[in-house]
């Protein structure tokens, strides 16, 4: 579909609607959620535990480990290291899991769209 101007209103087209409706598209939605939600819940609840152990467990965060370093320190360190495990994480499973069929579908849709600019 083109507007007056020219420009091709991809969102109308009827390609949008055929790969929404894929196979490949549910299942490119159920990797990315299987891994998404978990670790999501996992880092908030990880998180949200350091904020509690901070404000009502200050004995136990005062804890003295090795010199003038104490849990909260830990904890607090743990948090940006469980940040970028997190990240990595992701990375490599969208690399692994997800962009193969996102790619698939990307390729069906630019050949959808260059096969509809060859019949014009």
């Amino acid at each position: 579909m083109t507007e007056p101007n020219g420009v091709h209103q991809r969102s109308q087209h009827p390609i949008y609607q055929e790969l929404h409706d894929s196979d490949d598209f549910g299942e490119l939605r159920r990797r990315y959620r299987t891994f998404v939600i978990p670790w999501t819940v996992a880092f908030l609840a990880w998180y949200l535990l350091y904020v509690v152990m901070s404000n009502w467990a200050g004995g136990f965060m005062n804890t003295k480990l090795v010199g003038h370093i104490n849990v909260a320190l830990v904890f607090g360190l743990l948090q940006f290291a469980s940040t970028f495990l997190i990240a990595w994480l992701y990375a490599r499973h969208m690399n692994r899991h997800v962009d193969p069929l996102a790619r698939q579908l990307e390729a069906r849709y630019d050949a959808a769209i260059k096969g509809e600019g060859t019949h014009a």
